[in-house]
């Protein structure tokens, strides 16, 4: 019998994030490109800048059917015959509204690049907005809302959201609209969305995939550059205020045998020079199954299955003006609420009186930089992380930079960024759970004035 050789590992070779060229079309549409050989389904997004805060009084949810709507027809095709173009392209086609604005999103086999790319130029440049398409997707969005309240996940964002942040701001609401706001959207409304805001000039492409003997510059000529619009008229963002009073909101579900928890404020954006820090920081306080709260609640107390720090951008601008939410979140058995709370609230003052261990810092910093070559191992995680920029108003080396920052931190700095992102006398704490049983012990442990809301 006959063995071939065992397989050698080859030599290491550097990483680091892809840089990707950027263009202007005549148009007026910028273009990031990023070749990246072997990626044969190439992945599109495009940045559209209809930001929620831009839609008008009383149609909360307004972007998010534009965005859907996207894809229901067009000039050329109706709903039903653009799907199936979609399908005979073997592409998908994805959009969604955020704070930032709305973002569209197309992956296809790279042989069938230029046939999808004219239908997402279709869908962009000659949206139909039917009356029967835009009325059915609102519909399905009002089906959606009562999933989303019985959800205590999806409870205690929207209640820490409007505990945060003062009811005028959009930020205090939830993303995709209430069912009073919804209701009211129409074909109309979604049509003078999407004159107001979606055009080239403001929008931005990102290309990402092997581009080996594709001529993107005449692919791109012959769709997206064919997207035409009139210039924008000025629009300023909103102030960002919110109010982190250190408080606890119970969301009254009797009978439930869990407690969702969701603790939160607002902190600085990736522009702030702290981010790096902070990001190893949130780490080791809750990114992983040996993160401190997971060693405490998980390991050695049995509370809950898991608990994650994280912090995730809410509006990130040049200027300085933006903001993420930082936040701590998991579930507990409702006995253990208040003994679960006082552990979790005993980490955060070690932390402040102790700090981070080099361990720990070094283990953050392995995992966070280490991952990055798999992370980005598909190009629709490349475009999707250049698309942020875009929307974050980041440069174009901002993540590649980010890398050796992280690895950079140390474990003094590390300690000092969670410690203020996560003041234990500043944080709004959301339970959604049963109050008749988690109410006392929680007003118990002194953390904040003790509410209860219904619904």
């Amino acid at each position: 019998m006959e063995f071939h050789p065992q397989p050698k590992g080859g030599t290491p070779r550097p990483w680091a994030f892809p840089a990707p060229e950027r263009g202007v079309l005549d148009n007026g549409l910028t273009v990031l490109r990023c070749h990246r050989p072997g990626q044969q389904v190439v992945a599109v997004e495009i940045a559209l800048d209809a930001p929620l805060d831009a839609e008008p009084e009383g149609l909360d949810g307004v972007a998010t059917i534009m965005a859907r709507a996207l894809s229901e027809g067009t000039d050329k095709h109706s709903a039903e015959e653009f799907a199936a173009e979609l399908e005979r392209c073997g592409a998908t086609l994805d959009a969604h509204a955020d704070h930032p604005g709305v973002r569209v999103s197309l992956e296809v086999p790279v042989s069938r690049l230029a046939k999808a790319l004219a239908l997402l130029a279709e869908a962009l440049r000659a949206p139909a907005f039917a009356d029967r398409e835009v009325d059915r997707l609102v519909r399905n969005r009002l089906d959606e809302i009562p999933h989303e309240t019985a959800n205590p996940a999806r409870r205690a964002a929207k209640q820490l959201s409007a505990e945060l942040f003062p009811a005028a701001s959009r930020m205090s609401r939830p993303r995709q609209g209430t069912e009073d706001t919804v209701a009211r959207i129409d074909s109309a409304a979604v049509r003078a969305f999407y004159e107001a805001h979606v055009r080239p000039v403001t929008a931005t492409a990102v290309v990402v995939g092997d581009l080996t003997g594709v001529d993107l510059d005449a692919v791109l000529a012959d769709t997206l550059g064919a997207w035409t619009g009139d210039d924008p008229q000025p629009r300023t963002a909103p102030p960002i205020t919110a109010d982190d009073t250190g408080r606890v909101v119970i969301v009254d579900r009797p009978g439930a045998v869990q407690t969702q928890l969701l603790i939160g404020r607002i902190g600085p954006d990736r522009h702030d020079r702290v981010w790096p820090a902070q990001v190893v920081g949130t780490y080791c306080l809750g990114g992983t199954l040996t993160s401190r709260l997971d060693r405490v609640l998980r390991e050695e107390k049995g509370y809950t299955y898991g608990v994650r720090a994280f912090g995730q951008v809410l509006r990130s601008t040049a200027d300085g003006t933006g903001a993420a939410m930082l936040a701590i979140s998991g579930s507990v058995d409702t006995p253990n609420t208040g003994p679960a709370l006082d552990d979790l609230w005993r980490v955060l003052r070690t932390l402040a009186a102790e700090g981070l261990t080099d361990a720990e810092r070094d283990a953050a910093v392995h995992n966070l930089v280490g991952v990055a070559p798999l992370k980005y191992e598909t190009a629709a995680s490349v475009a999707g992380t250049l698309a942020d920029q875009v929307e974050q108003q980041l440069p174009d080396d901002f993540q590649a930079e980010l890398y050796r920052r992280l690895a950079e931190t140390g474990t003094v700095e590390a300690t000092a960024a969670v410690v203020n992102a996560f003041p234990p006398d500043r944080l709004v704490t959301v339970l959604v759970g049963d109050a008749a049983q988690i109410k006392e012990p929680v007003e118990a442990l002194g953390v904040g004035e003790v509410t209860v809301v219904t619904g």
